[in-house]
């Protein structure tokens, strides 16, 4: 956040110092010319500018060295022009104006923050005008870091602009980094939900800071559910393993769905946790799917996350044992379709044909899980569906994989599981290959 940066002040802000020109001329003018009568020479006009005042700042040479850059005969003209005695409100409205185009050129944020809260508060602005000045006067303190006074201003603004949602991002990191992230919260979720209503994807920062102040405020609903948005439309690798820990994590969760959830995050990261490949792979040899196993181990080798270190021999066997019972499998595997066939319930059946699955034998091994799940499979119905849903995955039948997933229920993990197969199914790619996230996004927040 730190390198969140907004515009200093606008070319056009930079121009308006010298928009009251015309005005300014005509005033002049009609100074110069003699009373028209006794009560007009009783009661000058407001929105007068004397001569010997129009003589220092005559808007037609001050333009004129503003464009050849001599900002050093401007600065000298206004300091001797506020020099003059009685200088009228219109003067010093006209020469703050000035001033501001002179401060924004030379980045002299002193001059153009003072002379800027100068002319709003003249209350001569139209809404239109009185926006861009108190925006630039807030970009001015955001920029600075004094986020109360930049709240403030934005606040202001959105009062008396025709476009309040206009600093709406510049007021929520004012928010976010004033360390207000409830406020900054609650303006994030209707930035986000009125995006949704308008079947938009919310934007990346949005939903990160969302995440982080929701962290902040020690809502982990509403950060689970931010992350849930991430991985949905913006998926990374840290997202997906944040958000998946935390399904583990939950109250009431059964290890029997430490495989699959090992499934749905070597399907949805690019690069798995040492620990996370070895764990996969002898958890798939416990269940019988050896050559699952080969693949996973064969694949942490090829990133260079396994083999090397401390733990280098113990990945080695490890990977030599599923080498071994993977060559095994795809020899005997068709010796089993008879006695899964025979069997008096699917079990054997769905098993065999994951088994296949795993072999990338897809249209063989899903037949063989829908015949065993018609079949019949007693109380493991549900991990029966999940493992057939698994498969159509794997096969890229999305949409008979959604239908499953969808028939799917339960708080010892399952619920979850399916809900984040869905997610990386619809997202727009396999995580690790999002756009670029701004360097100043927070982090995920490590689960608890």
């Amino acid at each position: 956040m730190s390198q969140f940066r907004l515009a200093r002040i606008s070319l056009m802000l930079a121009a308006i110092g010298l928009n009251a020109a015309p005005v300014f001329l005509s005033s002049a003018q009609a100074q110069s010319k003699p009373a028209a009568s006794a009560s007009a020479t009783a009661e000058a006009p407001k929105d007068v500018v004397r001569p010997e005042v129009f003589k220092l700042i005559d808007p037609n040479a001050i333009k004129d060295l503003m464009a050849k850059k001599n900002y050093a005969e401007v600065q000298d003209r206004i300091t001797k022009v506020e020099a003059l005695p009685n200088l009228s409100p219109f003067e010093l409205y006209v020469i703050n104006r000035m001033k501001i185009s002179l401060g924004s050129a030379t980045n002299n944020e002193a001059m153009t923050t003072t002379a800027l809260e100068a002319v709003i508060a003249t209350g001569r602005l139209n809404p239109t005008e009185q926006g861009d000045y108190l925006a630039a006067l807030g970009n001015f303190a955001y920029n600075d870091k004094n986020y109360a006074k930049a709240i403030e201003t934005y606040k202001r603004y959105q009062k008396v602009s025709p476009t309040p949602l206009k600093v709406r991002n510049a007021l929520v990191r004012s928010y976010y980094l004033s360390g207000d992230f409830a406020s900054a919260r609650t303006e994030l979720q209707a930035v986000i939900a009125e995006a949704e209503q308008a079947g938009k994807v919310p934007d990346a920062e949005d939903l990160r800071l969302y995440a982080s102040a929701s962290a902040k405020v020690k809502d982990m609903p509403a950060y689970v559910s931010a992350l849930e948005k991430l991985v949905s439309h913006y998926p990374t690798d840290d997202y997906w393993t944040d958000l998946l820990n935390r399904a583990q994590s939950k109250p009431g969760f059964n290890n029997r769905h430490q495989l699959d959830y090992y499934r749905l995050e070597h399907a949805a990261i690019k690069t798995m946790a040492p620990e996370e490949y070895t764990e996969m792979a002898e958890l798939d040899l416990i269940a019988g799917y050896p050559t699952e196993a080969k693949k996973v181990l064969d694949e942490g080798f090829a990133a260079n996350v396994l083999g090397s270190g401390s733990d280098a021999a113990k990945h080695k066997q490890l990977r030599d044992k599923a080498n071994k019972g993977a060559a095994d499998d795809t020899k005997t595997i068709a010796n089993g379709e008879a006695n899964a066939t025979k069997a008096k319930d699917g079990i054997a059946l769905v098993n065999l044909g994951y088994a296949y699955v795993t072999m990338d034998q897809f249209d063989k091994g899903i037949g063989f899980m829908e015949q065993g799940i018609a079949k019949g499979v007693g109380k493991k119905a549900d991990e029966a569906k999940l493992h057939l849903a698994e498969a159509y995955a794997m096969a890229g039948r999305k949409a008979d994989a959604i239908k499953l997933f969808q028939t799917l229920s339960g708080n010892d993990g399952m619920s979850d599981l399916a809900k984040y197969w869905m997610l990386l199914i619809n997202s727009p790619g396999k995580a690790g290959a999002p756009a670029a996230a701004p360097a100043a996004a927070p982090a995920p927040v490590a689960a608890k």
